[in-house]
This record gives structure tokens, sequence and C-alpha cells, in this order.
């Protein structure tokens, strides 16, 4: 076999570099980020080794802005939806895995249809229904179109349909219900699968820009990445190094979990492969 074969050491050294390169590239920007975030605005765009390390852009920062309220809008709003997802999700998932009914196969075919639709789409139907609700403006309003989750649903059903049935029969000799089954044998076993999501939930809509912008008007409701835009515009001045702290504070916190969890999340998608 000729060529530069995937299995070929000019193969694996091409993949190699690739992978250097497009690491290389996604890291500049945080990399520039801290840079620039802890040493005075006259090094923003020019790299001295030698240059002083300061805390004072934090400190402006922190001031400028209410962030405080911004970091507990926005945890307010993680928090809610990421409870309402896990439980929907985990009922939804043991019931398309463990229990056969009459149209079961369509409505999961209807779930996964979901995945096909972008939430972009529905943002004036959302508005819409929040208006009606009267929830326009709230944490409430924020989080209630994404407390259904096809993404949940989908990869917990994958872990459950792998859990072997001989658990669950001996949990029924037990003594244990159905709801005893899905918390004393599914859950604990699906543990690295909900770390993960958890994860990609909580990054998602930590991150999320375009609805809560549409669907907050004061700062009591609204979270770090509207607030940072905010902060960030042109009416406020652009300094660099105090944009800089601002956006390290909003995503700190992503990527501590990120870090601690990294191991659970990689594993938890390996494992989800569909069965």
């Amino acid at each position: 076999m000729t060529g530069v074969g995937r299995s070929s050491p000019v193969g694996t050294l091409l993949n190699t570099l690739a992978a250097w390169t497009l690491g290389i590239l996604w890291i500049l920007p945080l990399l520039y980020a801290v840079w620039t975030a802890f040493h005075p605005a006259e090094f923003s765009t020019r790299f001295v080794p030698t240059a002083p390390l300061t805390l004072k852009n934090f400190e402006a920062a922190w001031a400028a802005a209410p962030f405080p309220q911004y970091f507990l809008n926005s945890f307010l709003l993680v928090t809610f939806i990421l409870v309402g997802q896990l439980i929907l999700c985990t009922l939804a998932a043991y019931s398309f895995a463990r229990f056969k009914f009459r149209g079961s196969a369509i409505a999961f075919a209807l779930v996964l249809l979901q995945l096909m639709v972008m939430p972009d789409v529905l943002i004036v139907e959302n508005y819409r229904t929040m208006r009606a609700l009267n929830l326009v403006d709230t944490v409430a309003g924020m989080a209630l179109p994404y407390v259904a989750s096809a993404f949940g649903i989908f990869l917990l059903r994958q872990a459950f349909k792998s859990v072997p049935k001989e658990l669950e029969e001996a949990a029924r000799i037990e003594g244990c219900g159905t709801m005893g089954i899905l918390w004393r044998v599914y859950v604990p076993l699906a543990r690295p699968v909900y770390i993960a999501y958890a994860l990609v939930s909580i990054s998602y809509h930590w991150n999320n820009f375009l609805w809560p912008l549409i669907v907050t008007n004061s700062v009591n409701t609204r979270p770090l990445t509207v607030g940072l835009a905010v902060f960030a515009s042109t009416d406020q001045g652009i300094d660099w190094s105090v944009i800089t702290a601002a956006t390290l504070l909003a995503s700190g916190p992503l990527l501590l979990a990120f870090l601690v969890f990294q191991r659970q999340f990689v594993q938890s998608f390996l494992r989800a492969g569909i069965r």
C-alpha cells in the first residue's frame, strides 16, 4: 500500500502537526486575554517579558459593573435549567430505555427531531409564549424554553440501555418499585454521564447570549453574557485590559469546572455510543 496512510509515520506526523496547530490557534485568544488582564493597559499590544503584573484591571472591572448581580442571575439561570433538565430527561430516558408502549418509537423519533431544530428559529414563538405567561424579564422566562432537552434524553437513554437487566431484576426481588429501581440502580450507574451532561448544559447556558438579550430588560435579571456585552460596548469606552479581565471573571468558573471534571467528561461520551 503506497501513499500517506493513516497509520504510516508520515501520516502520524501530519496528524500530530495538525492537532498541535489547531490547539495553538484555539488557545491563542485565551493566552492574549490572560496576558492583557494581568498587565497594565500600555502592555495590551506589546509582549514584554519584564512587564509588571497587576490586579487593578480586575478591580476596575468589578467596580465598573454590577458583576455580583450578573453572577447571581447566571447561577440561578443555569441551576433552574439543569435541575429541570435532569428531572425531565431522567424520567423520559428511563421510559424510552426500559418500557415498551404504543408509539414509543415515533415519540423517540420526535424527540430526536428536536436536535435538528436550532433554538434561534423558535425565538419569536418563545418570546410570545413568555409574554403571554407574563415571564418576560424574569429568570424563569430565560430558563423555561430550555428545560426539555432532546440531547439529554438521548444521552441518558443510551446510558440506561447499557445497564444489565439482571440488576433491575435483582432490585425488584429486593422489593424496589419502578422509581426505586431508577433511583438506586440506573441513576448511580449513569453518574459519569450526568456529570458530562451537566458540564455541557452549564457551559451552553452560561454562555448563551441571544435569548437572554431578547427576554431581559433590567440589571436584576441580566446574566453575565449580556452584562459583559453592555460593559464592553463603546459607550463604556474600550479598555482591553479591563475588558479581558471582565471576560476572565465571566469564564473562570467554566474553565475551573472543566479542569476538575475533564476525565469524567471525556469518558462519559466515549461510553455513550449508539446501542
